[in-house]
């Protein structure tokens, strides 16, 4: 799985011209899945998000959680993570997992993170979105396993 992690003011998304999710201070995660992705990747990645520490404390530093400033997730599919644009112009997707393989392990990082005390929010898996962020900082992040 790979994950693009941003630090959030606010958060929202779009679909069919309906507002269907929408967080303040927080993450938005973009998740992607690839084929040998499984629970236990689902599981350790949504674990280590509930315990980042990239909220600044008084001094300025990263020292705080989405627990310590009472922080929501809002977590978006997106297959486009694993495109592969090295050769020609139109990208390849073939190392993005199949929807039916990766709806459920989408689904399960949301419930981990559930388990982890975090509120979130989510898309519509497969939809067209229209996802809108003020990104705060900015700070970005990569995570895989």
């Amino acid at each position: 799985m790979r994950l693009v992690i941003q630090r959030v003011r606010e958060a929202s998304v779009t679909v069919a011209g309906d507002v269907v999710a929408r967080i303040g201070r927080g993450y938005l995660i973009l998740v992607g899945v690839t084929h040998d992705d499984g629970m236990r990747q689902a599981g350790w990645l949504a674990h280590k998000v509930a315990g980042l520490r990239l909220f600044e404390d008084e001094n300025g530093l990263m020292n705080r959680a989405l627990a310590d400033v009472d922080g929501a997730v809002l977590a978006v599919s997106q297959f486009t993570l694993y495109a592969d644009a090295r050769k020609g112009r139109r990208p390849s997707f073939t190392h993005a997992a199949r929807p039916e393989q990766a709806e459920p392990l989408v689904t399960a990082f949301v419930e981990a993170l559930r388990r982890e005390d975090v509120r979130v929010q989510t898309g519509v898996f497969g939809a067209h979105m229209v996802v809108e962020l003020v990104n705060d900082g900015p700070v970005t992040l990569i995570l895989e396993n």
